[in-house]
């Protein structure tokens, strides 16, 4: 059974930054994808950042330049660093993984930029 456990999330003002942690545990043999995904009030959720197991990044244009996803492999953890938080990166974060070519959501967490 895999599972991940997100922390990390807060309020912060407009401007600041936050620190997204994503763990994954269980029987872990091969990861695949890790990435983050985020959900506003009345909106579609859309991926934010993406790391690859051929270590490829990808992010959404609306984040480029502000927000880096990195990795810790050693302990199976993705990291969302979030620095000039915006008030439309309010949010729900969720992890989200492929792992052995299964697909995990992380309960998510809330992030909040006021202006």
């Amino acid at each position: 059974q895999v599972q991940l456990v997100e922390s990390g999330g807060g309020l912060v003002q407009a401007g600041g930054s936050l620190r997204l942690s994503c763990a994954a545990s269980g029987s872990i043999f091969s990861i695949n994808v890790m990435a983050w995904y985020r959900q506003a009030p009345g909106k579609q959720r859309e991926l934010v950042a993406s790391w690859t197991s051929g270590g490829s990044t990808n992010y959404a244009d609306s984040v480029k330049g502000r927000f880096t996803i990195s990795r810790d492999n050693a302990k199976n953890t993705v990291y969302l660093q979030m620095n000039r938080l915006k008030p439309e990166d309010t949010a729900v974060y969720y992890c989200y993984a492929i792992i052995q070519l299964r697909h995990y959501w992380g309960q998510g967490t809330q992030v909040t930029a006021s202006s």
